[in-house]
């Protein structure tokens, strides 16, 4: 099933570039605005997150802008938007969409997202200055500025202290005061935590590496044994990569040797899509050992406050190699045919400014990319300054006009691979194929 919602998200994208990249991309106007008009803001995050968005809009509103902003909460997730590009088919697009970062240069080559640069420039012609270079790099496409990063997230390992504990497994090499553990010395400890009911059912595990509700995902792993995606100065995606086969042929084995089917029905038990954040398994005890993000440290605070965890770095290959993770994040952008540009971008600037970031990390625990914020050491808990401490050797996406499109592709090799129906250098030959095959339309990209 996973297998083909992702096939049927990439068949929408695909149709997705085909109707924009013909458009006309027009910067919308920056007339004076009307009595009564709003900047209307699209956001598909739910629960917390969306709840600290309403925060910020509250928060500039109050500064009396001349056009207010108004916040919608509409589906959607990282590489799925059809309900942005009906909008924009239909004229009825929002003034301001939060998008995934690393989707926005596949976004604007098919023409779905306004040129801010004039705007940008006329505002605060310093503000890449201002910014982490990656997550500044992220919004540009063809030298042109199509969005401003909001935040930017950082994996690592946590654990349940208490869970180790009862399995007999000691704690100190989880210590990061002891550097990363090993790939070998993870799954060992792993193992040690699975336990099945009287059918056979895992109802506990340690880490499930391909989990994907639980950020298992084919980049980070891919990353943790030194993959590279892609090589931009050629104009070619490369994960036939050594590191990248290496990541899926540990899906491979990892769920070879738990059982391809076993551990698939426990994921669609305790991981089901859009879980609430309250019945994540690590909270409820059915997985005591999970990589995940820095938000997970709102979401403990809110929904779990005595929950005894710890958290550290992700595995690495071999025993001296040096630390690495993933970072990602968010940015606003303007969809195509917004009649309130100027200030839709004003919004922006605040938004992803030092006053509407400060707002996001204390209330999400995600990492600004304002980078005078990082140093504001109160802006970060004990358990936040681990991943403000990592972002350093954090890797990022490539940026490629085919972003979303490679994301998925890689989703879909990857549910093959822990399936175990497909071997990766099988599913990961057909992923370059395909990719390549779309990358070549966009050629140069430099």
């Amino acid at each position: 099933m996973k297998r083909i919602i992702t096939l049927i998200c990439a068949l929408l994208i695909i149709g997705t570039v085909a109707v924009f990249a013909s458009g006309s991309g027009q910067q919308g106007s920056s007339a004076p605005a009307a009595a009564g008009e709003k900047v209307i803001f699209w956001t598909s995050h739910t629960a917390h997150d969306l709840e600290v968005l309403r925060e910020i809009v509250a928060a500039y509103n109050a500064t009396k802008p001349a056009v207010p902003v108004e916040i919608v909460n509409v589906p959607g997730s990282e590489t799925e938007i059809t309900k942005l590009a009906t909008s924009i088919r239909g004229g009825t697009a929002p003034d301001v969409y939060f998008l995934d970062r690393f989707t926005i240069a596949e976004r604007a080559a098919a023409g779905m997202l306004e040129d801010i640069t004039p705007v940008l420039n006329r505002l605060d012609p310093n503000l890449k200055s201002k910014y982490l270079d990656f997550a500044w790099q992220e919004t540009q496409y063809k030298g042109k500025t199509y969005g401003l990063p909001l935040d930017t997230d950082v994996r690592a390992i946590f654990y349940r202290k208490d869970m180790l504990r009862a399995a007999g497994i000691d704690l100190t090499p989880f210590d990061p005061a002891n550097g990363p553990m090993t790939i070998a010395q993870m799954r060992e400890a792993s193992f040690k935590l699975n336990k099945t009911d009287a059918q056979g059912n895992y109802v506990q595990t340690g880490l499930v590496p391909f989990a994907t509700e639980l950020q298992g995902w084919h980049y980070i792993w891919g990353f943790v044994y030194g993959g590279q995606f892609a090589n931009i100065p050629q104009g070619k995606v490369t994960p036939l990569d050594p590191g990248v086969v290496s990541a899926y042929q540990l899906f491979y084995d990892w769920a070879k040797d738990m059982g391809p089917q076993k551990i698939q029905t426990f994921l669609s038990t305790y991981t089901p899509p859009n879980n609430p954040p309250q019945n994540n398994p690590f909270i409820t005890g059915n997985i005591a050992i999970m990589v995940n993000g820095d938000w997970m440290i709102s979401q403990f605070r809110e929904y779990a406050p005595n929950l005894e965890y710890g958290i550290t770095y992700l595995p690495v290959p071999k025993a001296g190699d040096k630390p690495t993770s993933f970072a990602g994040g968010w940015s606003l952008v303007v969809p195509v045919g917004s009649k309130r540009l100027e200030a839709a971008v004003r919004f922006m600037v605040w938004a992803c400014g030092a006053d509407g970031q400060r707002l996001y990390t204390k209330g999400t625990t995600h990492l600004p990319t304002y980078a005078s914020l990082m140093n504001e050491t109160g802006l970060f808990t004990t358990e936040h300054q681990f991943f403000r401490s990592i972002l350093p050797v954090a890797r990022s996406r490539p940026v490629l006009p085919v972003g979303a499109f490679y994301w998925d592709q890689l989703t879909a090799a990857q549910n093959a691979v822990v399936d175990n129906t497909s071997t990766p250098q099988q599913a990961l030959r057909a992923v370059e194929e395909q990719t390549q095959a779309q990358l070549n339309k966009f050629l140069p990209l430099q």
